[in-house]
C-alpha cells in the first residue's frame, strides 16, 4: 500500500493542488514569461521535464492505488456473498425442518380427523341403510296392498266393460240382422219396375217441395193437348200473353238392373263385361230420353227441352262417364240429364228468374205508385203554401198586437198598480182566482 502524506491528501489531491499553483504561476508569469521568452527559454523546458516527470510518477502511483482499492472492494464483496449466502442457507434449512414438522403434525391431525369422520359415517350409513330397509318394506308392503286392490278394481272394471261391449255387438248383430232384412226388403222393392218409379217420383218430389213454392210446379201434368199419359211433375213457366202456363217436363227414370250388371262387372275387374253394361246403360237412358222427348215435349205448350232425372249420384256419374252421351241427347233430343245434386242448382237457378221475372212485374206497379205519390205530392205542395200564407197573416196579426201591447205599456207605465184583490174585484174576478157569476 502507498504511503499517504501526514496532512491527510493523497498524492492525486497533491497533483491537482500543483497543477492549479503551476496554472496560477503560469498566469501570473505570461507577462513576464513574454518578456523573458528567450532568457528563460530552458528553465522552461527543464520545468516542464520535470512536471512530466511528476506527472507519470503521480499517474502510476494513481494506477496502483485504484487497482489495489479495486481488489480489496472486490474480496470483501465475495466475503460478504459468501456469508450471506451460508446464512440464507441456514435459514432455508430451519424453515425447511419447521415446515416439515408443521406438516407432519397437520398430516396426523387430518388422518385422526378422517379417521373420526370414516367412524361417524359408517355408523350413520348402518343406521340409514337400517332405516331405509325399513321404510322399503313399508312401501313394498303398501304398494302389494294398492296394486292387489287396483288390479281387482281393473279386472272388475274390464270384465263390466268386455260384457257391455259383448252385449253393444250383440244388440249390433240384431241390427244388422234387422238391416239386412230391410237391405233385403228394399232389393225386393226396387227390383219391381213401379216401386223404382215410386223410389225415383218421391226423390223428386222432395227436391221441388224444398226448392219451389207449391204453386210453381204440379204434378200429373198432361203437357201435350190431347196426350193421354201425363208427365210425373213440369215447373210452370211464364211466357204467354193470354197468362197460361208454359210447362218445363220433368221425369225421373231409374234403370237398375243395367246399373247393377255395372257395378258387378266393377267389382269382378272384368274389362268386357264394364263396357257391355256401360254400354247397355247408355242404350237404355237413350231410350228413356226418347220416350220423354215423343210423349211430353210439346211447344209452344212446353219448353223445347225437358229433364232426365236420375234419382242416385252413382248413377249419374255413370252417365256422364260415357263419352258424348249428354252432348248427344241434347243436341239431338233436347233431353238434359240431371242428378239429385245437378236438379237442385237448376232449381235454384230457376227459382232465381222467378224472383227476377216478379221484381219486373212489380216495377210497374212501383211506378204507378210513384206517379201517384208525385201527384199528391203536388197537391201537398199547394196545400203548404196555403198553409204558408195563412202563418204568415197570423205572424202579422200577433206582431201588431205586439206593437199595440207595448204602446199600452208605455201609456200605463206612469199609473200607479192597485194591489192584486182591488183589481181582481175591479175586473169582476174572485178573490180565490175564478170568475164570477
Amino acid at each position: 500500500m502507498p504511503r499517504r502524506p501526514p496532512l491527510g491528501f493523497s498524492v492525486f489531491d497533491l497533483l491537482t493542488i500543483l497543477l492549479v499553483a503551476v496554472l496560477l504561476l503560469s498566469a501570473l508569469a505570461v507577462a513576464a514569461l513574454l518578456r523573458m521568452a528567450a532568457a528563460h527559454a530552458r528553465a522552461n523546458e527543464r520545468l516542464e521535464r520535470e512536471l512530466r516527470a511528476a506527472v507519470e510518477s503521480a499517474a502510476s502511483q494513481v494506477r496502483i492505488e485504484t487497482g489495489a482499492r479495486l481488489a480489496e472492494m472486490q474480496a470483501a464483496l465475495a466475503a460478504q456473498v459468501t456469508q450471506t449466502t451460508g446464512v440464507q442457507a441456514q435459514q432455508l434449512t430451519a424453515y425447511g425442518q419447521t415446515m416439515q414438522q408443521h406438516l407432519e403434525a397437520l398430516t396426523r391431525t387430518l388422518q385422526t380427523a378422517l379417521a373420526d369422520v370414516r367412524a361417524t359415517m359408517q355408523t350413520q350409513l348402518a343406521a340409514l341403510q337400517a332405516d331405509n330397509a325399513q321404510k322399503l318394506e313399508q312401501i313394498r308392503a303398501t304398494v302389494d296392498e294398492r296394486l292387489q286392490s287396483t288390479l281387482e278394481a281393473r279386472l272388475g272394471e274390464s270384465f263390466r266393460l268386455v260384457s257391455e261391449r259383448l252385449e253393444q255387438v250383440h244388440r249390433g248383430l240384431g241390427e244388422m240382422q234387422t238391416l239386412a232384412t230391410g237391405v233385403g226388403d228394399l232389393k225386393r222393392v226396387l227390383s219391381n219396375v213401379k216401386s223404382r218409379g215410386m223410389f225415383g217420383e218421391v226423390q223428386l218430389a222432395a227436391l221441388l217441395e224444398q226448392v219451389l213454392a207449391p204453386e210453381q210446379y204440379a204434378k200429373n201434368v198432361r203437357t201435350r193437348p190431347g196426350a193421354k199419359e201425363p208427365v210425373e211433375f213440369a215447373v210452370r213457366m211464364p211466357g204467354k200473353e193470354d197468362g197460361s202456363p208454359v210447362w218445363l217436363p220433368i221425369d225421373a227414370k231409374f234403370p237398375t238392373e243395367d246399373y247393377e250388371r255395372l257395378l258387378a262387372a266393377h267389382e269382378a275387374a272384368d274389362r268386357d263385361a264394364v263396357e257391355a253394361a256401360a254400354r247397355a246403360l247408355e242404350n237404355r237412358i237413350r231410350i228413356e230420353a226418347r220416350s220423354i222427348r215423343e210423349k211430353y215435349v210439346e211447344p209452344p205448350h212446353t219448353t223445347d227441352f225437358a229433364i232426365l232425372f236420375l234419382p242416385t249420384e252413382g248413377l249419374f256419374a255413370e252417365a256422364l262417364r260415357r263419352p258424348g252421351l249428354v252432348e248427344a241427347l241434347n243436341r239431338e233430343l233436347r233431353i238434359v240429364i240431371a242428378g239429385p245434386t245437378t236438379l237442385f242448382a237448376m232449381l235454384n237457378a230457376l227459382q232465381m228468374g222467378f224472383r227476377t221475372l216478379a221484381l219486373q212485374r212489380r216495377s210497374a206497379e212501383v211506378w204507378q205508385v210513384l206517379g201517384a205519390v208525385k201527384t199528391e205530392f203536388a197537391k201537398f205542395g199547394e196545400a203548404l203554401a196555403r198553409l204558408k200564407s195563412q202563418l204568415a197573416t197570423a205572424s202579422n196579426t200577433i206582431e201588431q198586437a205586439e206593437t199595440r201591447t207595448r204602446q199600452m205599456e208605455r201609456r200605463l207605465r206612469d199609473v200607479e198598480a192597485l194591489p192584486a184583490p182591488p183589481a181582481g174585484a175591479l175586473f169582476g174576478e174572485r178573490s180565490d182566482g175564478g170568475d164570477t157569476a
